[in-house]
């Protein structure tokens, strides 16, 4: 038995239940549909012309029906005699390589077959201006060549500061359409000053690029599609703030406080681009964001598949699991901490043999007196938690809830004889 072992063999894991967390769930019946009708609006694809090469813009994230709205978009700009063509919209994602990130694309849902456009990627940019501080502005070569740009994100609060502008199309085209380089640009006097850059960046594009209009997805707590609007280049930053206020409203959260451990099955870049979403765990990159529960250790499990094995957030943890080590590509992982000059959420955390043991470290070192009374919630990622599970310690707390039904009797957690759970 090692020495990590004999200190952890004692520690016990308590039983557990599930339960149900509930948000509002308003969301689109038929989101095919909406967005059809805003794209119809004046100021969308009525401002293209016939035989213009036009960029869609698209980008990295989980984002609920994200392959439908970009094809819908794309056929929008073919019905009005235009030609449209594909350029990743992701910054430094994709190992900030031309290939990684029409693989990213690819894992979305998005390749030239299915959505009836080719993509043209390149990590190659050009300088189009400076902000008064120095710092440059990029775009993308092949976007800015084009005689229209069109940009799809989803809006959202950011998960390192906070701003009237945070995570959405404005940031799509400052950071997105930038590039790796301009991503790197406007990372480059941190986080303090983000959301200043970002609105000052975008501006400076909205006004120099052929940047028609975008397409703004606001999406519920349960990863579903709730609004979707599309707005002329005009509009972008006024109709975005008051989008993000909609966003903040509808952010799944865990709905306790305190909590002593937090165990998380999967992180990867296709959840959040700090692999969990700090908006959810209260664990934050940086200090320029708030919110959440407190939460005193975190544990992350595995790597998602369509992550590649870039592991940014792990660092952001406490405890990981050899498994979820194995699986990483340090150096598309270290590319997000060299562009965005936060490095602790790419560092590897203590790492455990399996999940067992990773679970008993957390509860050994949460703080509390006695073990048996640690307050231990499981998610399967921060995408989903409508249904989590949680010990019996917090069960007086779900009881009283209004918003949580409890749906099973306490049980044990089951490893296999390798140490490991079933997720």
């Amino acid at each position: 038995m090692s020495i990590l072992q004999q200190l952890l063999q004692d520690v016990p894991i308590p039983q557990m239940v599930r339960i149900r967390q509930k948000f509002d769930a308003s969301m689109l019946e038929h989101p095919e549909k909406a967005l059809r009708l805003e794209l119809e609006k004046p100021g969308a694809v009525d401002q293209l012309r016939l035989g213009q090469k036009v960029a869609v813009a698209v980008g990295s994230r989980g984002i609920a029906n994200i392959a439908m709205v970009t094809k819908t978009t794309i056929d929008a700009i073919k019905a009005a005699g235009a030609h449209p063509f594909i350029v990743p919209c992701m910054g430094s994602h994709g190992g900030a390589t031309a290939e990684g990130q029409i693989g990213v694309l690819h894992h979305l849902g998005i390749s030239e077959a299915l959505m009836g456009a080719p993509i043209h990627s390149s990590m190659e940019v050009i300088e189009i201006g400076q902000l008064a501080n120095g710092l440059p502005v990029y775009v993308d070569r092949l976007a800015a060549e084009a005689d229209a740009i069109v940009v799809i994100n989803r809006v959202k609060p950011h998960t390192a500061f906070r701003g009237k502008i945070e995570s959405g199309i404005m940031k799509m085209i400052a950071i997105g359409l930038g590039k790796q380089k301009g991503a790197e640009a406007c990372h480059q006097l941190g986080f303090k000053y983000m959301a200043e850059h970002v609105v000052l960046m975008a501006n400076m594009m909205l006004e120099k690029l052929p940047i028609v209009f975008g397409v703004a997805l606001v999406e519920n707590a349960y990863d579903q599609t709730c609004r979707i609007e599309v707005l002329p280049a005009a509009q972008i930053e006024e109709r975005e703030e008051l989008l993000l206020i909609q966003a903040k409203a509808r952010l799944p959260r865990i709905l306790f406080d305190q909590i002593d451990v937090l165990v998380i099955d999967y992180i990867g870049k296709n959840i959040s681009g700090d692999g969990m979403d700090p908006n959810v765990t209260g664990r934050y990159p940086t200090p320029y964001a708030h919110g959440g529960p407190d939460v005193s250790k975190m544990v992350v499990l595995d790597l998602t598949k369509e992550t590649n094995g870039n592991a940014n957030g792990v660092g952001t943890a406490d405890f990981t699991t050899k498994r979820l080590v194995a699986q990483m590509d340090f150096e598309a992982t270290y590319a997000n901490g060299l562009t965005s000059t936060v490095c602790a959420p790419t560092k590897t955390a203590t790492t455990l043999d399996n999940d067992l043991l990773a679970f008993k470290a957390a509860v050994k070192t949460c703080n509390i007196l006695d073990y048996t009374q640690c307050k231990l919630v499981r998610i399967r990622d921060t995408l989903h938690v409508g249904e989590i599970e949680i010990s019996v310690n917090l069960l007086n707390e779900a009881i009283a809830h209004p918003d949580i039904e409890v749906l099973t009797a306490p049980y044990e957690l089951a490893f296999d004889e390798e140490g490991n759970i079933s997720i």
